[in-house]
């Protein structure tokens, strides 16, 4: 109980702030978030990268991430023949547990969690997440001839591949920045993890409709927030990574769905208010499904 009110209760507040005030004003979150996108995230991807000692944790989580998605779309194949979805309720299906919101909300647990060290990792998740979510997501919401043109140009479009691209660079060619830029990029990267909270929120009360498909809702939250945690879980024991490695992972594996999938079932039309109703029920749910994943690491 104790962890709920050191971790997820503050960055709940923030959410709640986030919400409320979309309710109350509906603002433009597309402005909001493209700040985050194009200045504060880059900046927060470009310094942490640059800071970042590279070892073979990185490896590890690349595989991981990948492990991951594949086990997710292999479930959802399998609802799919059980429950005999349609092509468009299943790549609705693998919008929402494909991919977790490893920014918004995963990047502000991991910090109040795990502490600044398991912060370089997260932010890699991030970025590797981004990446996927750019291809594989676009991929799934068209299933169209042009699926994997788009998927690509969308991932050459991103501001983050770029910064992150770059931050490698500079750290493994061991180019030099000096302090004052330094320190100016990472006062706007800091910036970016509270504003990301608040974007998710006003994300989240700026859904409308809501497709209460109960089948369909109950078997992707469970895959999301139950079974993902258990893979990597598994995966941890398996490969076994380091204490902090590891409780970053089933951390990662436990967030709900990311919100940036709502948006690519709006555009491809791949049944969104489906996509976006499980997005805020598995939110609402990780209220109490991360707080119990983090009990039971600290135990």
């Amino acid at each position: 109980m104790a962890l709920f009110f050191e971790v997820i209760l503050p960055i709940m507040l923030v959410f709640v702030a986030g919400f409320t005030l979309q309710r109350l004003r509906a603002m433009d979150v597309r402005s909001v978030s493209a700040i985050t996108l194009y200045i504060l995230s880059p900046a927060l991807i470009f310094i942490t990268l640059y800071d970042a000692d590279f070892t073979s944790a990185f490896v590890i989580i690349i595989i991981f991430m990948f492990v991951l998605l594949a086990f997710m779309v292999v479930c959802n194949k399998i609802l799919r023949k059980i429950f005999k979805w349609s092509p468009q309720v299943e790549s609705a299906s693998i919008l929402a547990t494909g991919f977790m919101n490893s920014g918004n909300y995963g990047l502000p647990v991991v910090l109040f969690s795990l502490g600044p060290a398991a912060v370089p990792y997260a932010v890699f998740i991030m970025v590797i997440q981004g990446l996927m979510n750019n291809f594989f997501g676009i991929y799934y919401a068209s299933r169209g001839a042009n699926g994997m043109k788009q998927a690509f140009l969308n991932v050459l479009k991103m501001p983050t591949t770029y910064a992150a691209v770059l931050g490698v660079l500079c750290q493994v060619l061991d180019i030099p920045i000096s302090e004052s830029l330094h320190s100016m990029i990472s006062i706007v990267g800091e910036a970016s993890i509270p504003v990301m909270m608040l974007v998710l929120g006003m994300q989240l009360g700026s859904m409308t409709m809501l497709k209460l498909n109960w089948q369909v809702i109950i078997s992707a939250v469970s895959l999301k927030m139950i079974v993902a945690p258990i893979v990597a879980y598994i995966f941890v024991l398996l490969v076994d990574v380091e204490p902090l490695l590891g409780s970053l992972l089933i951390i990662i594996a436990a967030m709900p769905t990311a919100a940036t999938t709502t948006m690519y079932a709006i555009e491809f039309d791949t049944e969104p208010d489906l996509v976006s109703s499980i997005t805020f029920i598995a939110t609402v749910v990780s209220i109490i499904s991360i707080s119990v994943v983090l009990n039971l690491l600290s135990l």
